[in-house]
């Protein structure tokens, strides 16, 4: 029998919380019933229908602070139906990758009508916010209680609420008891061991899971470096002939484990279905406004802003500003060289142990004022990108990553070449490399994990304190969960670990031949990286909504480009060593002829590697050709039947004339 959603009953006063709602502590009554009434209302009736109600009655409301929290759940069949609805690609029986879809649904693997383990949780919430932000405005010209917050047909109600400061945060809730296991397998107990990045996804979606999955590929790449970087440490630092062959395996290893990631990411992706998942329709962002307008691609109306004068925001405000902050990144970086040689010029005249000690100071203090540096300009990217309102979120993710690539870029990496290329004083590179590579280390470890962490756990006690001082004669269990997390910090993305990896990366690649240790510290550093993180994510911040993802997108490219440039660094680094020098002691020019040509073989030997190298191993190629194949089939069948009916219909019409 075919189940339609128009049967599913939408009003169960008890089910499993899923997504929680926090509303403004002075939302009005109507508004809260409108809302209510819109997300159990039926699909066809332009609702969502989910279950839904409020975290205390109108019995514990008089016992508890009535926070204005709502929880949200849903049927098995409903989001059986949601996982239809968004695409979701399941393992069938015959261990092909298909969407799914509930007609079909006895045919793939793991599906029982006895069991709802068939869809992770992280799928159920990923599904229910897709409901909640598909929830549009039909004929309501405002929200109900609040005329300045206009409504248009087709406008994402959630979204205007968002954006009006009636709903304060939507967030999904954690599965204590997965979340138990899943710690157990993962950072509890500190052993050299693979992650758990199958059990990573289940609980927290793909997009998180390759994360981590890079994290822990991109660590044990860095091994092969660090063992062969380690001996180079007890040879003379000036005999750079030395680290020809070192540079030389550094740009053949940089390509190689980028090419080789695109591999096991294709194979990860694919078993869990987001390789061969149609992409969604994007939506406009939350952020954005205009002119109300039709849109002439999907015939609805939505804001319009012209191109032009983005592109003029762009151009005349933002790219000024950017230009703006890196002078002044220069401009500091000048005056840590001045205090490199004033650092200097006291241990020349003193000679002691302590003004030996002083001499890394400046590079300590340099570190610290680079990263404090990064963290402001971030916001003010974000701010810039905001403000030159782009539709879409990835369009609004591209030029952020590109204006804090560019400065981070810039910041930590500036005074490096300018001393290997300007100053030209090789002791002075590698002391800086390893005060800037470990400082930013430790700092960053201190920041993103152990501070929050500690902070979350002196509000955890203080929330405890205060519900036992009520003594509340309810269940107070999942009251306490929801406002402990509640009042976590949210979780941005993966934006911050990619660029700490990125900037990583450059460390270790771009000056190999002057400091082979890097690759040790940096292997150090992830293997407490991977516990810090999975901290973070399990106790620190709010669970994220799960978001489907099939590879590390744009930052595959960064990676890329990062090992270009260091092919450059290292050639030119080689160049300049007195060993090279000696060889061509009258002609300057036929040295860097010799380099160039040097620099432009490796390049070539890169980008073949990267050719011959596929990025999808081949049994996976032969099951998306297959898919493929079968879609088409499917397509042309359908289209045969089409025409069949047709054709059937005919004779019908020409006798009635």
């Amino acid at each position: 029998m075919k189940v339609t959603l128009s049967a599913l009953d939408t009003y169960e006063t008890s089910f499993t919380p899923l997504v929680v709602i926090e509303l403004a502590q002075d939302v009005k009554e109507e508004t809260k019933e409108w809302l209510k009434n819109r997300i159990i209302a039926k699909k066809k009736d332009g609702g969502a229908q989910l279950l839904f109600r409020p975290l205390l009655n109108k019995y514990e409301k008089e016992t508890l602070e009535n926070q204005n929290l709502y929880l949200v759940g849903a049927s098995t069949i409903r989001l059986l139906l949601g996982a239809e609805a968004v695409g979701l690609v399941k393992e069938c029986n015959d261990n092909t990758m298909r969407a799914f879809t509930y007609g079909t649904r006895q045919n793939f693997k793991g599906f029982d009508d006895n069991n709802d383990d068939f869809l992770t949780m992280a799928e159920c919430q990923f599904i229910i916010k897709h409901e909640l932000e598909n929830l549009r405005a039909k004929d309501e010209k405002m929200i109900p209680g609040y005329p300045q917050a206009k409504l248009y047909p087709g406008k994402s109600l959630l979204r205007r609420l968002l954006t009006s400061g009636i709903v304060v945060q939507v967030f999904p809730l954690h599965d204590n008891e997965a979340l138990k296991k899943l710690e157990d397998t993962w950072y509890t107990r500190f052993t050299l061991k693979y992650q758990p990045i199958d059990n990573i996804r289940g609980y927290f979606g793909e997009t998180i899971a390759l994360y981590f999955g890079f994290l822990e590929y991109f660590t044990f790449a860095l091994i092969p470096m660090a063992i062969i970087g380690l001996p180079y440490y007890l040879f003379a630092w000036e005999d750079y002939d030395k680290y020809v062959i070192f540079a030389s395996f550094n740009l053949i290893w940089s390509t190689v484990i980028l090419e080789v990631w695109k591999r096991g990411c294709a194979n990860m992706s694919y078993r869990w279905g987001t390789l061969v998942m149609k992409r969604q329709f994007e939506e406009p962002r939350p952020g954005f406004h205009g002119v109300l307008g039709i849109n002439s691609v999907t015939g609805r109306e939505e804001p319009l802003y012209p191109s032009y004068k983005r592109q003029l925001r762009i151009y005349l405000v933002s790219l000024p500003f950017v230009c703006l902050c890196l002078y002044f990144s220069l401009y500091v970086m000048m005056i840590y060289f001045d205090l490199e040689i004033w650092a200097l010029h006291l241990h020349e005249n003193s000679g002691s142990e302590w003004t030996s000690i002083l001499l890394y100071v400046p590079s300590i203090i340099y570190a610290i004022v680079i990263e404090i540096m990064n963290r402001l300009y971030r916001y003010a990217a974000e701010f810039l990108t905001s403000w030159e309102n782009h539709r879409l979120e990835s369009a609004y993710q591209n030029h952020l990553i590109l204006k804090v690539l560019v400065f981070n870029f810039l910041n930590c990496f500036a005074s490096l070449f300018y001393i290997a290329f300007v100053l030209k004083d090789m002791k002075l590179l590698r002391q800086s490399l390893a005060t800037l590579l470990i400082t930013s280390q430790i700092l960053n470890q201190i920041v993103e994990s152990l501070l929050p962490y500690w902070l979350q756990r002196k509000h955890g006690v203080q929330v405890k304190r205060k519900l036992q001082a009520l003594k509340a004669d309810v269940d107070a269990t999942l009251y306490e969960q929801v406002i402990l997390e509640k009042e976590m910090g949210t979780y941005m993305g993966t934006f911050d670990d990619y660029l700490e990896l990125f900037l990583q990366f450059g460390y270790v690649s771009l000056f190999s031949c002057v400091y082979p240790l890097a690759a040790a510290f940096a292997v150090l550093n992830n293997f407490t990286e991977v516990n810090s993180d999975a901290l973070k994510m399990c106790r620190v911040f709010k669970r994220p909504f799960s978001e489907p993802s099939a590879s590390i997108g744009v930052w595959q490219l960064a990676f890329e480009t990062m090992s270009v440039i260091s092919v450059v660094t290292n050639c030119v680094l080689i160049g300049m060593s007195p060993q090279v020098n000696a060889v061509f002691p009258e002609s300057k020019v036929d040295l860097i002829l010799i380099v160039v040509a040097v620099e432009h073989v490796l390049l070539a030997l890169k980008f073949i590697l990267a050719f011959a190298i596929p990025d999808k191993p081949r049994h996976i190629q032969m099951k998306l050709a297959r898919l493929e194949f079968e879609s088409l089939e499917a397509l042309k069948q359908q289209q045969m039947k089409l025409v069949a009916e047709n054709l059937k219909e005919d004779p019908r019409e020409s006798k009635e004339k």
